[in-house]
């Protein structure tokens, strides 16, 4: 059984940074999902595939996949680069080094 471990993004739609500070583990299945022919929902043989842990760090993620044995992939998530807030107030300031134009 194999298992990915990640850290889940943040909204594209929002800045904010909530719901992103915790690890997810979830299992990779080798069934593929097929239409059931009487209904027409998407099903698959396994249940594993709707199972989601979160974890508070990546260490405990690890340490519950090794301890059930688990092969996992781990997937850092991407460096992220906050920007230094400007004040406008600093154009004006004294002992400023560089000139001031319009």
């Amino acid at each position: 059984m194999r298992a990915r471990i990640y850290q889940k993004p943040r909204n594209t739609m929002q800045s904010g940074q909530h719901g992103t500070d915790h690890w997810v583990l979830e299992y990779e299945t080798d069934n593929r999902a097929q239409p059931d022919p009487l209904m027409g929902w998407i099903g698959g043989g396994s249940t594993l595939s709707q199972v989601r842990l979160t974890f508070p760090t990546r260490e405990e993620a690890v340490a519950y996949a090794n301890k059930h044995g688990l092969s996992y992939d781990l997937e850092l998530p991407p460096v992220v680069h906050v920007p230094k807030p400007k004040v406008y107030a600093d154009n004006f300031r004294f002992g400023r080094l560089d000139n001031w134009t319009h």
